[in-house]
């Protein structure tokens, strides 16, 4: 048994090595420079891998295609473990509108709000994070070193920015879902590295994304034309909204949105409501700020979740009968009851991830977002109307009335339940109801500490004990 346990840990350690060394070396595109189109190479020796114009390039989309954490088509490289994947389950399947039709118990855990620390998708969304925090710092150590007279001191900054935004990113993400976490700034190339890195407060994790927001909105620069699979300027901006409204700073949640919403030539909520996302055609739209493509060779694991067996998927996440009703209510969906659909014995599914192969984008800041975050942070302040005005836009564009809501209080929820219907098969609701202390009453969550996920149980034996558990756990 001992030596089972040592050979266990061992073989731990050389998968934790495995992760987190950098795979840095993906093709440059060919065709359309917006979206991901190749396979990662990775048989180059990092020292080499980022020395020109060219391999910075080449390694920042390398960032995107780690974020993306899609699969390929062939079942190769790709863990769909984080976006893409089973992080945004960790944003739906805690909410009240999503089921499982599986029956894994480590989906269930989430449903049922009774997570334990070895659960696989929880070690596995933890290791796809950090992975792509590893390759953000490559990029932020190594491109600022590049001498190449081809190479602007725009270009090289932005590159740099593009780093930074997507480092930020992951530990906001890391932050809403875990905590406080460890937190490392420098790339890793061996296993047992950075073992040692205890874990930070809450405050320095939060401190951090700000940080690197800022750094990243210093170096990006405004799009000069609508490509919202690329970081810019203004994709920090609405990640700083999304961030203060987390930290409950209602005055810049509103600044930042405002200064995202000013710039309609490349961002607008687009009628009739399904165009951002039918037809198949329709990908990297005006109503995205930011989402991650995916081609035929490498896909987005989302759709085949989604969809049933009749098209293709397994139809593993389901809309229940309640999120499937109010979608549906013209008084409350509208348009977006293009959501669901049901199959031909009368199951709901969700249609947002559709398309075949798996070319689906996924979706991390839409344009509706940033107009309920000034909505909701601007009720929160006092300004009713105003908070009216953004609310009842995201409606329009769905066929709806305005609302009738008048109390601040009334604003709020009418606020929450837009959010609900808009993002019903995003990874928001859950996140939502966290951050606004509503989690509880909307859940039945008894126990607070259930709001925060465990540290996975193989990260806190591979580190010998520097990094601590959270409570309740």
């Amino acid at each position: 048994m001992q030596n089972s346990h040592l050979y266990t840990i061992r073989l731990r350690s050389f998968i934790r090595m495995l992760r987190y060394l950098p795979l840095l070396l993906l093709p440059v595109l060919s065709g359309c420079k917006k979206f991901l189109n190749v396979l990662p190479v990775t048989d180059v020796s990092d020292q080499v891998t980022i020395v020109d114009a060219t391999s910075s390039e080449t390694a920042v989309r390398g960032i995107y295609r780690a974020l993306a954490g899609g699969f390929t088509a062939s079942g190769g490289t790709g863990t769909g473990s984080y976006y893409g994947g089973l992080y945004e389950t960790f944003g739906y399947l805690g909410g009240d509108d999503i089921a499982w039709t599986g029956s894994q118990s480590v989906i269930q855990q989430f449903i049922s709000h009774q997570i334990v620390a070895d659960n696989d998708n929880l070690e596995s969304v933890w290791t796809g994070i950090y992975q792509t925090i590893n390759q953000a710092n490559q990029v932020i150590a190594k491109v600022p070193l590049v001498v190449d007279p081809t190479f602007t001191a725009g270009q090289q900054n932005q590159l740099i920015g593009e780093g930074y935004f997507v480092r930020a990113l992951c530990y906001f993400d890391l932050a809403r879902c875990w905590g406080g976490v460890p937190i490392t700034l420098t790339p890793t190339t061996s296993a047992t590295q950075k073992n040692g890195i205890a874990r930070s407060t809450l405050a320095q994790t939060w401190a951090q994304v700000l940080s690197d927001l800022n750094t990243a909105d210093s170096l990006m620069q405004l799009p000069t034309s609508q490509n919202p699979v690329r970081a810019n300027k203004e994709t920090a901006w609405a990640l700083k909204a999304r961030y203060y409204l987390y930290q409950q700073n209602w005055a810049e949640a509103e600044s930042y949105a405002t200064q995202v919403l000013a710039d309609v030539t490349n961002y607008q909520l687009l009628t009739p409501f399904n165009s951002w996302f039918q037809p198949a055609s329709a990908v990297a739209t005006k109503e995205s700020v930011f989402e991650l493509s995916y081609n035929a060779t490498y896909q987005n694991s989302s759709r085949g979740n989604w969809q049933p067996p009749a098209n293709g998927g397994t139809r593993q996440w389901a809309p229940g009968d309640s999120i499937a009703n109010l979608l549906n209510d013209s008084t409350i969906g509208g348009g977006r009851s293009a959501f669901v659909a049901k199959t031909n014995t009368g199951l709901w599914y969700g249609n947002l991830f559709y398309r075949s192969p798996a070319t689906d984008p996924s979706y991390i800041i839409r344009i509706a977002e940033v107009y309920l975050i000034r909505a909701e942070a601007r009720a929160q302040e006092g300004n009713l109307s105003g908070a009216l005005s953004d609310l009842n836009a995201v409606r329009f564009r769905s066929g709806l009335a305005n609302s009738t809501a008048a109390t601040q209080s009334d604003i709020l929820l009418a606020i929450e339940n837009e959010n609900r219907v808009e993002f019903a098969l995003e990874p928001h609701r859950w996140f939502d109801l966290v951050r606004t202390g509503r989690a509880q009453a909307v859940l039945g969550i008894t126990d607070p500490n259930m709001l925060l996920f465990p540290i996975p149980s193989q990260e806190i034996t591979l580190s010998n004990g520097v990094l601590t558990q959270n409570p309740g756990y």
